[in-house]
Parts: C-alpha cells; structure tokens; sequence
C-alpha cells in the first residue's frame, strides 16, 4: 500500500511531467546538444598527457549563449553508445580542430557513425541536426562520400584571416539564411567577420571529384591568401546538415593575439546569428533523456574548463576527458 500524500503524488507528477514534456507545439524549449570529441593536438599532448580527448569551451559557450544545453560526446565508442545518445539529445557540432581522418576509432570514425545514424533518423521523419564548423565542415563533406570516405581537400592558405562571405545565386532561399535579416546579410556580404583558421580547403572541384557535388547547396565561396576560391559555407540538399569553414565561436570567445579573430560588434552579431540558427534547428527535435539524473549526469557541467591559455595554446580554455 502506497504511504505517498495525495499531494506528493501530484507534486511528483507534475515534476516528471514538466521534465519530459520538453516540446510544446512541436517547439523544444530545452534543446541539448552533443558536441563531438576530438584527439589531442601534438602540442596539447605533451602537456595534458593523462587525456585523449578534448573539446574547445568555445563551443560549449557557443551553443550555452543561443540557450541550450550540452552534452559532450566521446570518440572511440562503438555503435550503441552514439545511438543512445542521440536518441536522446537535439542535435550535434562538429567543431574545428587538428583531428587526422585516418585515425582508428578518432574523430572521424565517430562522425561517420553520427552521420549515418542521423541519416536514418531523418529518413524515418526524426528531425536530427548536424552542425560542422571547419575541421567540422571537411568533416561533412568526407562522410558523405560514403563508397570511398577519401580525403577530397585541398591544401591552401587560409590560416588567421578574417573575410567578408562571398555568396551565391540562391543563397537567400537556403535554410540557413533564408530567415537572416537584411543587416546580417550585408555585413556578412562586406565586413571582414568570418574567422578563417585553416590550412585545408574544401573546393567545388573537389566535391564534383567526389561526386558529392549534387548532395550539397553551395551558400557562399571565399578566396584565401594566394586567390584560391574555396567553399565557406553549405548545406545538406536532403538533410538539415549544415557546413562553416570559419569559426564564428572565435568572434565570442576566443581571444588569442595574432590570429585575426574579429571581435567587432558586427562580428559579435553575425556570431550569434549562427548560435541561435542552429540551436533553432535542434528545437525542431523532441528527444528527452529517459530520466533526470541521466541527463544531470550526462551534462558538461560535471565537468571543469582548464585555462589552456595560459600555456600559450591558442585555444584559451578546454574540456578534457580520459
């Protein structure tokens, strides 16, 4: 026989209902997501040599400053631990870095497997986001060349620039900036806001090579250091994937000097412009985590930022994990 008081039973209910009722007319007001691991740098491993995955703060204040939670996301896990996960958050970055994508059970093998399962999932009609910023970005273009998964970047010269987007016809009907206003359009169009941090491009030669050219929607191209024209920004034809070449997080929250990081207030607003897009896309998600304490537990907030900085990395404050 229950000892429970009629209203504890009500006050246990409305807690658990409120708690799993996270969508209200199909809008997900709690929106969580995964951010995906990475491997060490060689710099960073001959300082933090107890881990062997990290993840930028950055990132996480990213998505924390467009009002969702988050959820890190290891590598080297096999099949059902991804699938689990995602069945239970909103939505996953990709986030740039120095990840090989010939490492064994690393950074790319787990995108790999993200990406086929959001594939299904959005197949079944289960709205599931994916989010690539750089390394992210050359990372969506490689998974989805699923026969062969080769390596289709080329090496150019866009390290510590800042540029203005170069769009292309039809980028207005993209969902990525169908809904931009007027002022965020121009001045991505013709201020220096995009933080380009890479060594590897991705051009449309390269996917037509890959035969991918037809999967993706071509937003906008951008020229590095010697004129190369390279893709800067794309989305998924048949899927909510979306790709940034350039790291809006930096604009935020990334403060080394040196490494042409904009931190105008343009570039503030154009930063969080893509924050809250992509966040938007995950509250289109109903996912909740089977109880409380999982999600509790599951959280960044179990976890301490270190002050990377201060030992003269670039990245000023990181998550590390055994």
């Amino acid at each position: 026989m229950s000892t429970m008081t009629p209203a504890l039973i009500i006050l246990l209910t409305f807690t658990f209902s409120s708690f799993v009722r996270c969508c209200v007319d199909g809008v997900n007001n709690k929106p969580i997501i995964g951010i995906l691991s990475q491997e060490l740098s060689h710099v960073m491993s001959s300082r933090y040599r107890d881990y062997n995955a990290y993840i930028a703060a950055s990132y996480v204040k990213l998505i924390e400053g467009s009002g969702a939670r988050v959820v890190p996301i290891r590598i080297g896990q096999d099949e059902s631990y991804y699938r689990n996960i995602m069945n239970q958050i909103n939505g996953i970055l990709w986030p740039g870095g120095s990840a090989p994508f010939n490492t064994s059970k690393g950074y790319a093998d787990a995108g790999n497997t993200i990406y086929k399962i959001a594939k299904e999932m959005n197949d079944k009609g289960d709205y599931f986001p994916i989010f690539g910023i750089c390394l992210g970005f050359e990372l969506l273009t490689y998974v989805t060349d699923v026969t062969n998964r080769t390596k289709h970047r080329t090496p150019c010269s866009a390290e510590d620039i800042a540029l203005p987007l170069e769009f292309t016809n039809g980028y207005n009907s993209s969902k990525m900036f169908a809904d931009a206003s007027v002022d965020i359009k121009n001045i991505l169009a013709t201020k220096r806001v995009t933080a380009n941090s890479h060594h590897f491009c991705v051009t449309q030669n390269d996917l037509k090579r890959a035969k991918i050219f037809n999967k993706f929607r071509i937003l906008s191209v951008n020229h590095d250091k010697e004129e190369n024209e390279f893709i800067s920004s794309l989305e998924s034809v048949n899927y909510p994937f979306y790709g940034l070449q350039f790291h809006p997080e930096k604009n935020l929250y990334e403060w080394k000097i040196g490494h042409g990081y904009p931190h105008s207030a343009n570039a503030v607003l154009i930063a969080e412009y893509f924050g809250n897009f992509f966040v938007n896309e995950a509250r289109k998600n109903c996912h909740t985590f089977s109880s409380e304490q999982e999600e509790i537990s599951s959280l960044i907030y179990n976890y301490k930022p270190t002050y990377t900085g201060l030992h003269g990395l670039r990245l000023l404050q990181c998550y590390f994990f055994k």
